[in-house]
């Protein structure tokens, strides 16, 4: 009946698959939304000295994003044990191998990178100079780097474009992470949530958020498609021909490869223009050279590690990144949390506990400014400044963003399998958190140190870091970047007609600023200094590798491997790749060099550019059958081009923002245009040809794979196989030992049993 057939759930795998991903989008989106929509109703409510409606935002969101990705690889693991008769999967004996020996060497680095750090401070201890530290620090770890390079050299393509495939998921998470967490997420991130206070959140819960997205809805299906690139499956997926005036049938896949690689550069070259142009703050900072010589200088360590050894050698070199950053992330945070009061005990050295009560003391010394005269007005630090429409449009944007990047998801391509892959994305969460939990309380306790012991101080005892930041154009006094407590005593006379004592609309502090400054800022040692300008350098390094390789590659494989010379040689491929890398490098140094918009807006913007060019293509390309080429180069043309020509129109040519929404959440214009113009050209053409419906259908379907299975299991399936094809000889065959039926019967039983 059809009453009864409408209500039958769909038992297949892609049936419960499907209605996994569902459910988990669903709880996903409630909690993403739900909990920021009740902020100024929360923060009247407090936790651990909290306001609890910051907090969700700041620490119990992105927590939750992680639990859900471990409830939904447990169910779909599940799904797949039943596919397998109740037999759970493992990985393949290589592999474990494998994980087994970079688990080794990577401790035995960790200790090595730690006792350098403390001979470092013991330098200090006994008079070295500050300068000579962060000169060791840099060449240290650049020369590490650039050994990796070297070391993992290949001149296999597999090795080349994905890492062989073999990379184990933990590893590949680290390295993702370190490819993720740039130098906006690095040098960034807590300067804008000092900036922005609660709103800057939206940059913690859009970007944790987006791994849900890749982990359900993209990276499986990528990984089980097997590319070296994101426009190479959106060309195999959008196969098709168009019927010219003329009468001549052409394919449109080569269209639609083509777009796709456009998306990519856009983005692409937009967040390398970043990573380079935090690289050079850092190592002009440190090694005190010129800020234009310090971008070029960066970028050797970058073509050490991406030049010889491709995916391969980055893939290893961003393991050993993650270490160091991270390291140098918490490090810094540990210290200071120890001297905070958190309203129930001190010496707490977990930060993300204790800066509850920092955050009191911000308040507090807000309201105190004011009456004191040092602050007409101040925006409570805790409280939304913008529209709740801007915050979620801009998570929204980054979620999606995320999910979008290719350079992101190219990294899933590298693992042994579809469940790896799925393993891989839970690992880039997991140790992505571990910076961003800690990102607010950095915040927070600079916020105090720069409210308490430099707003109304007088000029004669401003700190030494504000004059350092001030070389390089980092901080300025009273409208000037001052290298003096002369200068400063100059700018501020003629601002503020002799009122010496620093009001805090005298202090600008570059949100670029905030994180490589707040050691200084806080009176740590200057080895914990240097630390965090070799974690920096080796957060923007490790994404300017990523990037790089994701561009060179979509250039020398998708455009001239299979637009222009489909015949040439590997070798010819891996040179043109790396000669693209050298020249893609020197052009985003030279646009770094022009010191452009600050880092997290560049960065914010290849998401809204990517989301807008890649998410229709890739989501419907997977979750539609109906989708075909016509429609997905009408859905990147149209989506693509409206989110970059609302950036650049307001960026550069003075237009108002459309209903108030800021251009780092431009995909909002985008990529709703994008789906449409997908969807409506989709059905208004013919549908795709069955070998690509075929394509579809495969990508949905669980596969067994020797990656999977151990030895004995492999020999399983191999007897298994040779039992089935030897029913399918007696099936056809004309000797009358057996009927067709009994032929068949033996054939169906072959294939359950597979």
């Amino acid at each position: 009946m059809l009453g009864e057939k409408y209500f039958q759930l769909d038992m297949s795998y892609w049936g419960r698959s499907r209605r996994l991903v569902i459910q988990i989008l669903c709880i996903w989106a409630l909690v993403a939304y739900g909990l920021p929509a009740l902020v100024m109703e929360t923060n009247k409510m407090n936790y651990l000295g909290f306001p609890l409606g910051y907090y969700n935002c700041a620490q119990v969101i992105p927590l939750f994003y992680g639990a859900l990705l471990l409830i939904f690889n447990h169910v779909q693991e599940g799904i797949e044990a039943d596919q397998m008769d109740g037999k759970p999967m493992v990985e393949a004996a290589s592999s474990a191998a494998l994980n087994a020996v970079l688990m080794k060497v990577y401790v035995a680095y960790t200790g090595g990178f730690v006792s350098f750090v403390l001979f470092l401070g013991f330098l200090e201890a006994v008079g070295v100079p500050d300068q000579a530290i962060g000169i060791l620090f840099v060449i240290f770890t650049l020369g590490m780097y650039a050994a990796i390079g070297i070391a993992s050299r290949t001149s296999k393509s597999d090795d080349f474009y994905v890492a062989g495939r073999n990379v184990p998921p933990i590893f590949n998470g680290m390295a993702t992470a370190a490819d993720w967490m740039s130098g906006a997420s690095f040098v960034g991130m807590a300067g804008t949530l000092y900036a922005l206070g609660y709103d800057g959140l939206a940059y913690i819960t859009g970007w944790t958020g987006g791994y849900v997205l890749v982990s359900t809805v993209i990276a499986p299906y990528l990984r089980r498609f097997g590319s070296f690139t994101v426009p190479e499956f959106i060309a195999s997926r959008y196969q098709g021909t168009v019927q010219l005036p003329g009468g001549k049938v052409v394919e449109v896949s080569g269209v639609a490869r083509f777009l796709a690689t456009i998306v990519l550069l856009s983005c692409s070259f937009t967040y390398l223009t970043a990573q380079v142009f935090s690289t050079g703050v850092i190592v002009s900072r440190f090694i005190g050279i010129q800020f234009e010589v310090a971008v070029f200088s960066g970028l050797i360590g970058v073509l050490f590690c991406s030049l010889l050894g491709g995916m391969r050698a980055v893939t290893y070199t961003q393991v050993a990144q993650y270490v160091i950053l991270i390291i140098a992330y918490t490090v810094p945070a540990i210290c200071m949390s120890t001297t905070q009061d958190d309203g129930f005990n001190k010496n707490n050295p977990v930060e993300f506990l204790v800066y509850g009560g920092t955050l009191q003391a911000i308040a507090l010394r807000e309201k105190e400014m004011v009456l004191l005269g040092l602050a007409s007005k101040v925006t409570p630090y805790l409280e939304p400044k913008w529209r709740r429409v801007d915050f979620f449009a801009l998570t929204f944007c980054l979620m999606v963003g995320t999910a979008s990047l290719p350079h992101v998801l190219m990294r899933y391509f590298t693992t042994p399998s579809v469940r790896s892959a799925r393993r891989s994305v839970t690992w880039s969460l997991g140790f992505i958190l571990v910076l961003y939990m800690t990102a607010p309380a950095y915040a927070a306790f600079a916020k105090l140190e720069v409210y308490t012991n430099v707003i109304g101080q007088p000029l004669s005892v401003l700190p030494q870091w504000v004059f350092t930041y001030g070389k390089i154009g980092l901080t300025s006094v009273c409208g000037k970047a001052v290298t003096s407590v002369n200068e400063a005593v100059d700018a501020c006379a003629q601002a503020t007609g002799g009122d010496y004592l620093l009001k805090l609309k005298d202090l600008k502090i570059s949100k670029d600023a905030m994180v490589i400054a707040t050691p200084e800022i806080a009176g740590l040692p200057y080895t914990i200094a240097g630390l965090v300008s070799a974690g920096g350098l080796a957060a923007s390094l490790s994404t300017a590798d990523g990037l790089l390789l994701a561009i060179s590659n979509a250039l020398s494989h998708d455009i001239y491997f299979r637009l222009i010379d489909d015949k040439a040689s590997i070798q010819k491929r891996l040179l043109i790749s790396r000669v693209l890398l050298v020249v893609i490098a020197l052009m985003a140094a030279g646009t770094a060099a022009s010191k452009p918009a600050d880092i997290l807006s560049m960065v914010a913007w290849a998401f809204s550019l990517a989301a807008s060019g890649n998410f229709p293509a890739l989501v419907l390309g997977i979750w539609w059958r109906r989708a075909n080429a016509q429609g997905a180069i009408a859905g990147i043309i149209c989506g693509w081009g409206l989110t970059l020509t609302y950036l650049l129109g307001t960026v550069y040519g003075d237009w108002e923002l459309w209903g108030g929404i800021s251009n780092v959440a431009a995909a909002v214009f985008g990529l709703p245009v994008g789906f449409a113009a997908n969807i409506i050209v989709s059905l208004l053409t013919a549908p795709p040809p069955d070998n690509v419906l075929a394509m579809v259908d495969s990508l949905r379907d669980f596969k067994v794979t020797g990656e999977d299975l151990t030895a004995e299991e492999l020999e399983d399936i191999k007897e298994k196989e040779e039992a089935l094809a030897r029913t399918q000889v007696l099936q056809v065959s004309s000797t009358g030992e057996a009927t067709a039926e009994e032929a068949t019967a033996e054939v169906t039983a072959a294939e359950a049993s597979i």
